[in-house]
């Protein structure tokens, strides 16, 4: 078996690869951009070309071969579906690696986040998944395919969507009004509302919507009792929770553990309004009827694919002292 191991947090814009030893020391790290299969026209085969790559590029500076690596772990974008993981799988013993977990990024969360490592990851940032690991070490993922389909009705770009949507409602389709209108029609250029749906579209095909900015209005203005944005905030609370208790409930965690349900993305962790965060927390519990420990998440994600490949490679659980250093390595 090889001394070290290799971690890889493979989002839509970029990617970090991570080499560690055994003992949890950082070695090296490449960020460069995504290696996701739905980015590139050539899919896959751009997919592999990519990962391989960077990864023997990682390798060959530090003197060392796909030999001397004793697990990997792969959080990857557009890991979503049976048919994607069994592809994504492939490419990753094309590169060489023997030993290795792969799965969606949101089951990162659960490494970085979880002294346990085993737990729920709800992701709800510029869009939404779910994963759960058990403490068997059975994964499951629900969502992460769109809103029409799987219930993703969470995240910044459905959110900011909604918002509009409602503005416009306002307007022309008999709807109340909210205090949200002011704010938005200034952040997206509208004049007036002759002219909203012109600078709306053109955002929204576009991806230049202010989403950020957007969807703090609605925090602020349902944290201040707006029954508009009070009504979109409670709906994607509960969608999310249906999510995770949906998840939980198909997992064989044990009845008498708490469990971490850890909450990243940028709208659960970094949103100066807690409106969401807390509404969604007591429908959890609502539902699900069982304790349940929610952790913030302020770990880097790729700190949880370090994690799960040292896992992989010694066999168990990292311990707490191990876990901190790689932690604050990757941090």
């Amino acid at each position: 078996m090889g001394n070290y191991v290799i971690g890889v947090d493979g989002g839509n814009s970029k990617t970090d690869y991570y080499l560690f030893d055994l003992e949890g020391r950082r070695k090296d790290h490449i960020r460069s951009g995504t290696c996701s299969h739905e980015q590139f026209p050539e899919g896959y085969a751009k997919a592999y070309q990519v990962m391989n790559e960077q990864i023997t590029e990682l390798l060959a500076r530090n003197g060392l071969t796909m030999e001397d690596v004793a697990a990997g772990a792969f959080g990857l974008a557009g890991a979503d579906i049976p048919s994607q993981k069994e592809q994504l799988n492939a490419v990753i013993e094309r590169i060489g690696f023997a030993r290795f977990a792969m799965d969606n990024d949101s089951f990162l969360g659960i490494k970085a986040g979880s002294a346990k490592g085993y737990g729920i990851c709800s992701i709800n940032g510029s869009g939404v998944c779910t994963g759960g690991i058990s403490p068997s070490g059975r994964r499951l993922q629900v969502g992460g395919v769109g809103s029409e389909l799987a219930g993703d009705e969470g995240g910044g770009f459905y959110l900011t969507r909604r918002v509009l949507r409602a503005i416009y409602d306002g307007f022309y389709r008999l709807g109340p009004e909210t205090s949200m209108t002011p704010r938005v029609m200034e952040l997206i250029g509208a004049a007036g509302k002759e002219t909203f749906m012109d600078r709306a579209l053109e955002g929204m095909v576009a991806r230049s919507l202010p989403y950020t900015a957007i969807v703090t209005t609605l925090l602020e203005a349902a944290e201040q009792g707006d029954p508009v944005a009070s009504g979109i905030v409670d709906h994607s609370a509960r969608q999310l929770a249906y999510s995770t208790v949906g998840c939980m409930s198909h997992l064989d965690f044990d009845d008498g553990e708490p469990v971490d349900i850890v909450m990243a993305g940028s709208v659960w962790s970094k949103a100066a309004s807690p409106v969401m965060r807390e509404r969604y927390k007591l429908l959890v519990a609502e539902l699900t009827g069982r304790e349940c420990r929610f952790i913030l998440l302020q770990e880097p994600p790729a700190a949880g694919a370090v994690l799960w490949a040292l896992e992989l490679a010694l066999g168990g659980p990292v311990g707490a002292e191990l876990r901190a250093k790689v932690i604050d390595a990757v941090s």
